[in-house]
Order: C-alpha cells, then sequence, then structure tokens
C-alpha cells in the first residue's frame, strides 16, 4: 500500500526516484514517511541493491547537499560529531604565528556536525553503521533525538536549524540495539525482481540489443540461484557484465562452463570453484 503525502514537511516535494534511481513504491513511502517524521531511515539490503545510492538519489530528487559519513571498524560517534586537533595546536605553538589561544580555530566538525550547522536542510549518509563497535549506534542516540550537541572545549552548542535528512545503510552484520531500532524508520531493499532488473538495465544501458539482455538476465539468475555461492553477484556486477559483453561485441549467453567474462560477476575463487563444479558432471545446482 502506498501512502500519498500531499503536504510534506517544509513544503518539499514527494520523493518517487529520479531518472537514474529506479525506486519501488514500498521505497518511496519508506522515505516519505522518514521525512514527514523527521526520523532517520534505516535501510538493509543485499549488497548491491541500491543502499549508497539511495541517499544520493534522495538528494538529487529533493534538491538538498548531500553530506556522507563512511563508517569504519575504527569510527566513533565522537568523530561524526568534531575533532579538537590538539597536535595542530602543538605544533602552532612551537613552530607557526597563530594564536593557539582560540581553541574553536582547532575544532574541526564531522559530518554530522556539519549537517546540524549547516544553514540550509541536508541529506546525511550514515554509510555502514554496523561496521563500527556494537556500541556505537547507542552512542548516536542522544544526538539524533536532540538534533544538538555540546562542544567541551569551546562550551559551544550546535543546533540543528533544520534536521537533515538521516539515511542509514547496514548490511546486517551485526545486530543494531532496539532502542537504535525504535526512533528509525525501517525499509528492507529486496534484490530486483526480474522486471524491475530490466528497467535498471536499460537505465544504464539504453542501447543495449534487448535479445543480450534477455539472455544476461537469465543466466544472471540461474547463477544467483546456485548453491554453494558465498557471493552472489548484485546489480552492479550485472551493468558491469553487460557492458563488457556489449563492448565485446557478444550479441547472445547462455549457462555454461565457458562464460564469457565470468570474473565479472563472481568475486570469490570459491565461487568460482563452485560455478565449474556444478555445471560440470550434470549435478542438480539449483537451490
Amino acid at each position: 500500500m502506498v501512502i500519498d503525502f500531499p503536504a510534506m514537511a517544509d513544503d518539499f516535494g514527494r520523493f518517487s526516484g529520479t531518472p537514474t534511481y529506479l525506486t519501488s513504491e514500498a521505497l518511496e513511502s519508506a522515505v516519505n514517511c522518514a521525512v514527514v517524521l523527521e526520523r532517520p531511515l534505516l535501510i538493509r539490503g543485499e549488497p548491491g541493491t541500491g543502499k549508497t545510492l539511495l541517499a544520493e538519489a534522495v538528494s538529487e530528487a529533493l534538491e538538498m547537499p548531500l553530506i556522507r559519513w563512511n563508517i569504519r571498524s575504527t569510527t566513533r560517534a565522537q568523530d561524526g560529531l568534531y575533532i579538537y586537533d590538539t597536535v595542530q595546536r602543538l605544533y602552532d605553538s612551537r613552530f607557526g604565528d597563530k594564536d593557539v589561544n582560540d581553541i574553536s580555530e582547532y575544532i574541526k566538525l564531522g559530518p554530522m556536525g556539519e549537517a546540524f550547522d549547516a544553514k540550509e536542510r541536508v541529506v546525511l549518509l550514515i554509510d555502514e553503521i554496523d561496521k563500527a563497535d556494537v556500541e556505537f549506534p547507542n552512542d548516536l542516540l542522544n544526538e539524533l533525538d536532540r538534533m544538538q550537541f555540546h562542544v567541551d572545549e569551546t562550551q559551544q552548542d550546535i543546533i540543528a536549524m533544520q534536521r537533515p535528512i538521516v539515511i542509514i545503510t547496514s548490511n546486517a552484520e551485526k545486530e543494531l540495539p532496539d532502542a537504535f531500532l525504535r526512533r528509525c524508520v525501517f525499509h528492507f531493499i529486496d534484490f530486483p525482481t526480474p522486471e524491475l532488473m530490466n528497467d535498471i538495465v536499460r537505465v544504464h544501458h539504453p542501447k543495449v540489443h534487448e535479445s543480450l539482455v534477455d539472455q544476461a538476465l537469465k543466466t544472471f539468475y540461474e547463477i544467483r540461484s546456485m548453491r554453494r555461492l558465498r557471493k552472489r553477484p548484485s546489480t552492479s556486477e550485472l551493468v558491469d557484465w553487460i557492458a563488457v559483453l556489449q563492448r565485446a561485441g557478444i550479441d547472445g549467453v547462455k549457462l555454461e562452463e565457458n562464460l564469457p567474462f565470468l570474473g565479472a560477476l563472481l568475486k570469490k575463487e570459491q565461487d568460482l570453484v563452485a560455478f565449474a563444479d556444478q555445471l560440470s558432471g550434470g549435478r542438480q545446482w539449483r537451490s
């Protein structure tokens, strides 16, 4: 069921995808729900289903700047707010001619701090939150709720004048705390159906021959249904595969051991071995 939002918050338009980012009705509803409720949108899905690209699409469609925060295993919540550059201050005190008494010169806002401090509404992407420590999401709760934080070194409060649209992606590598989940609008991006995938391919390769697309899609989904694959090929890998097939002048493919440019689809040695093994000897390979 799709809910219409005739009067979006702050008179922003309703998100319905972009010419290069095709969406489902459920995803559009989730984005618009998050915008209206002013809550973070938590996106999960298989790698390659467009989680990160969604933030770019929302930024483009709603004409808002995009601020990225790429999470790593060593990322701390504090890094997203601000960093006090004590090393630079010490260096300047010894070798420079700057006034090191002005501590604000050494306060550098992180991605979340920049989003809060922005004069206009922005889209903040917190990408792959589950890569960080298990306590990382809980450490963000207060700031995401209040949309403000305190800089201890300068006794300054950074308060968001315009609440950013926060999009958080997760590959489900770790379970997120219930307290964090309660504060989010959640959506799981299903892997595209063959029909939607056909449309996606056409966006990226508008001049590709129809028969090649049909055969490539059939082969692609057959490979994805194979047992024992540790990493099934994703949308981006299909798009790349069709690009190289088209560039090489190949006008037809089928599932066989000498499938051209297989390395564009399968990226693990174990999967290449499993592919060859399941095609040879007449084994039953479908899941």
